[in-house]
């Protein structure tokens, strides 16, 4: 099996998808896959060694087809913006090549924290409540309460605010708008933080891997997640009952979204139940990432998941 790997990206997730797809390339090579590897830089440059040093962004694309024309599966393992929003996807839908994980539709619709919150409303799912604010609307915002503050497409927690205090409001509204003229404004929502990873096998099965706790005092910023300071527990320690409502909710959202491959979707555990907070739809794929860590709960190991993961692989649309 030949994959192309694609890591980097022109977002704030630049080092976190270089990380990702160095590990990915190293377990598919384990896993007996002849792996090829090309990087996107901060600037839109797909540098492929040899041959793209010197061009633009369009010229050093056309120079990487060449690697996705001869790929039997590409990976791209490329965080936020312009990767996980569905346009990496969209290109191998084009070209005809399979894919791993979700489409264009369901990566645009995932990453757009509002789109997500309306998809899981009219699925029966429960969401905070928040509303949308323009970047040119800031200085207007009124402060109601306790409420976190975020760009509508980002991710890694990458201008996320908890803002206590009418004072502290323009700022962290200004720090959102660095990363998304659509800003999300939500109450703060009190329940601990679960994730659940769902995978669709090829053939089609989904299923929810043990769930995942983050243990962190207030807000679990970008610092906590990549300082090596945040705790997880694997499984989670749940009712049966709790399990069993987060797993159909995880599943719930996968269906709605139209997702494939794998995707996590974050929660909070309230006691009136689950609460959808985020979807992730490429999500951290090192080793130490909270989804493999919950597969591993599962008995699945690193390299066995991302193999999974390529043999589940479609062309987007067919």
């Amino acid at each position: 099996m030949r994959v192309l790997v694609i890591g980097g990206g022109q977002n704030s997730e630049h080092e976190v998808s270089l990380a990702s797809a160095a590990a990915v390339a190293e377990a598919l090579g384990v896993g007996g896959c002849k792996v090829t590897t090309v990087t996107i830089s901060r600037a839109g440059n797909w540098e492929v060694a040899g041959v793209s040093e010197g061009a633009t962004a369009a010229e050093s694309l056309a120079l990487a087809m060449p690697l996705i024309a001869k790929a039997d599966v590409v990976f791209p393992a490329v965080h936020g913006a312009l990767g996980e929003d569905g346009v990496l996807a969209a290109l191998c839908a084009l070209a005809g090549v399979r894919v791993v994980g979700s489409g264009p539709r369901t990566g645009a619709i995932g990453m757009d924290k509002w789109a997500t919150k309306l998809v899981a409303q009219a699925a029966g799912l429960r969401t905070a409540r928040g509303r949308l604010i323009d970047a040119a609307d800031c200085g207007d915002a009124e402060f109601d309460g306790p409420v976190v503050v975020k760009p509508v497409s980002s991710g890694s927690s990458y201008g996320v605010s908890l803002v206590r205090h009418e004072d502290e409001l323009g700022a962290a509204l200004q720090e959102a708008a660095r990363f998304d003229r659509r800003i999300l404004v939500e109450e703060v929502v009190h329940g601990r933080e679960i994730d659940v990873a769902v995978i669709r096998e090829a053939g089609g099965v989904r299923w929810a891997a043990p769930p995942l706790e983050i243990h962190a005092s207030g807000l679990f910023d970008t610092a906590m997640k990549y300082d090596g300071s945040a705790r997880f527990t694997v499984p989670a320690q749940l009712s049966d009952a709790d399990a069993t409502a987060l797993s159909r909710a995880a599943l719930t959202m996968f269906d709605a979204l139209g997702c494939a491959g794998v995707a996590r979707m974050d929660f909070f555990l309230t006691v009136e139940g689950p609460v959808l907070n985020e979807v992730n739809t490429m999500p951290g794929l090192t080793a130490a990432s909270q989804v493999p860590r919950m597969f591993a709960a599962a008995d699945v190991s690193y390299v066995d998941l991302v193999s999974r993961l390529v043999r589940a692989a479609e062309v987007p649309g067919r």
